[in-house]
């Protein structure tokens, strides 16, 4: 059988540089997913950006061919007319893009603009149309598809906003889906539900997959063939089975080599440290209303209920749980952006022998010490970096804010970050446009870190990174955490990144913490359901371990079908108990 895509000898480049693509050879037949896998800046989106006609304007295309569709249905598709390629675009190929926010509207709704892929291409009515919507935002794991369908990007968090270009991209049911890091920014628990959901429309409509991911967890549960790509370059490619269980280029086992994963054995315990916070959360909650339109009543919205949070100096306290959990609230009122309800409090004490002080008290001279002293790695490397100022303005910029050092040693300062965080000095007069995505995250890494903080706030650090690089940062936080004595409060949906770097696991769930321990006792004697799902939603680079759907499907479900003991609804939860030294889980004793 024919394959439904077939790229040939394609080449990509820019001006007079080298191809960044070179020669890349790759099909994929109706109802197979292949996995492009390989660093960030390997060539892997340029590869399907190319596919769609959608390359950047200074792109080259210097050789290759596109074949896509069937018998005589076969087009060349680098050789249609713009309006043909257009009608393909949506219809017969979707594609999911890495970054949501540049690619959603901010003046529509959610629900108006996924809508339009049904209107514009079947022709529906407005009403079957949502109809066939809030179905698919329901099954890509919305809980309240209607208050989706109504909100706008900017009023959902990056894993929501990624669920809803999912939607978007599947809801016309293609007959390729181009998947350009598709759950990057969503826990593993939805993660888990999205693949799946991926696996069920591919069986249900025959549908072809093309999977960018720098996640080899996710190559193991989805490909059926791999292709390695590094430095615009295929390293390797074959069956998923083949190259996952014995891979035969060097590159292919070095990324093995940097994938995280939950070890199989604890680590030994440190040494019970002395109570030494730096930051205090104590009985923080936080509420916020939601416009309805129209004769609507407003709705209140509870981002965090009763949190109690404890950031032990030089140690690190991690977040996890699902996206819109409150994960990133908590960050936001430890840091001071957002202002707790009534009868919350968060205090600061950035010296050991200093006396603590209450962020949102703070003196106006007090505040600006505080923001010296704490920063914060944003999860977006696209929108934390304003696309008008050069590598070199960005970095300089908190220095210059702060008034730290000579323009000279401001530059020197900036270039020393980037060396620190992988990337070439060089780099310093290019603009962000420049980078790939996970080099962008690079970036604001070393912003952070140009103000010696002594306090880092991590929202998904590592999500845009491909492994290796992942494992070059994870590094580089655990050298600096430990050589400078930083604590961190480091939030991800990454079980492996977590088990690695933290000291402390606190699990969130629908704005409150189910359950806290030291990643020893969480990932070992996990107790709670939505803490057991987490674990099994984990994916493994092992294609003879796939993901245990009905676990994760029972733990990261509605929680009105828990057992007694840990059931709750709204905000009418049990207390937070200790059941042993360390270990806190939410439940009725």
């Amino acid at each position: 059988m024919s394959p439904l895509l077939d790229v040939q000898n394609l080449s990509i480049g820019f001006g007079t540089e080298p191809p960044v693509v070179s020669f890349v050879n790759f099909s994929v037949s109706a109802g197979e997913t292949l996995a492009i896998v390989g660093e960030s800046g390997s060539g892997k989106t340029l590869t399907c950006r190319s596919i769609l006609r959608i390359l950047p304007g200074s792109a080259q295309m210097r050789s290759g061919v596109i074949k896509f569709g069937t018998g005589a249905s076969k087009q060349e598709l680098l050789s249609l007319p713009p309006r043909q390629i257009r009608d393909i675009r949506g219809d017969q190929i979707s594609m999911i893009f890495q970054e949501p926010m540049r690619s959603l509207s901010p003046l529509h709704r959610i629900g108006n603009q996924v809508s339009e892929v049904l209107t514009l291409h079947r022709d529906m009515s407005v009403s079957k149309a949502k109809k066939d919507v809030l179905a698919m935002f329901e099954r890509v794991g919305f809980a309240d598809a209607e208050r989706a369908y109504r909100s706008y990007p900017f009023e959902m968090s990056g894993g929501m906003r990624q669920r809803a270009m999912i939607a978007m991209a599947m809801v016309a049911k293609p007959d390729l889906l181009i998947a350009d890091e598709p759950t990057t920014a969503l826990d593993v628990t939805t993660q888990a539900q999205v693949l799946g959901l991926m696996k069920d429309l591919q069986r249900d409509t025959g549908m072809a997959m093309i999977l960018v991911t720098h996640d080899l967890g996710v190559v193991a549960n989805m490909a059926d063939n791999v292709v390695v790509m590094n430095k615009g370059h295929v390293m390797e490619s074959g069956a998923a089975a083949a190259v996952l269980g014995a891979p035969a280029h060097g590159y292919t086992k070095k990324l093995f080599a940097a994938a995280p994963i939950i070890p199989t054995v604890a680590r030994p315990a440190d040494p019970v440290a002395t109570d030494d916070p730096i930051l205090e959360l104590t009985n923080v909650s936080k509420t916020f209303v939601m416009r309805a339109g129209g004769w609507r009543a407003k709705v209140q919205v509870h981002a965090c209920s009763d949190v109690n949070l404890s950031v032990q100096r030089g140690k690190t306290l991690a977040i996890v749980g699902e996206s819109g959990s409150g994960k990133t609230t908590c960050a936001r009122i430890a840091l001071g952006a957002e202002v707790p309800d009534p009868g919350g409090k968060v205090m600061f004490r950035p010296n050991a022998d200093g006396q603590p002080v209450s962020i949102n008290e703070m003196s106006r001279t007090e505040k600006v010490a505080f923001q010296k002293q704490a920063q914060m790695v944003f999860q977006d490397p696209y929108s934390s970096l304003s696309p008008r100022m050069r590598v070199e303005q960005a970095l300089t910029e908190p220095m210059e804010i702060h008034g730290i050092g000579t323009k000279t040693s401001r530059r020197d300062k900036a270039a020393e970050m980037l060396r620190w965080v992988g990337l070439n000095p060089d780099m310093l007069k290019r603009y962000p446009h420049a980078f790939s995505g996970g080099q962008r995250q690079r970036l604001s890494i070393a912003r952070a870190l140009t103000l010696d903080p002594v306090f880092l706030v991590c929202d998904e650090p590592t999500s845009a990174l491909d492994v290796s690089v992942q494992e070059q940062i994870l590094t580089l936080l655990e050298n600096i955490r430990d050589g400078m004595g930083l604590s961190y409060l480091f939030i991800s949906h990454d079980l492996a990144v977590v088990a690695r770097i933290a000291d402390e696991v606190a699990v969130m769930r629908q704005g409150v913490i189910v359950e806290q321990a030291p990643p020893n006792t969480l990932f070992y004697n996990p107790r709670h359901p939505y803490t057991k799902a987490l674990i099994a939603a984990q994916p493994e680079p092992d294609v003879s371990r796939p993901i245990d759907l009905v676990e994760v499907s029972f733990g990261a479900g509605s929680s009105a079908s828990w057992p007694d003991q840990f059931r709750f609804e709204g905000t009418d939860a049990p207390s937070l108990v200790q059941i042993e030294p360390g270990h806190k889980v939410r439940c009725n004793v």
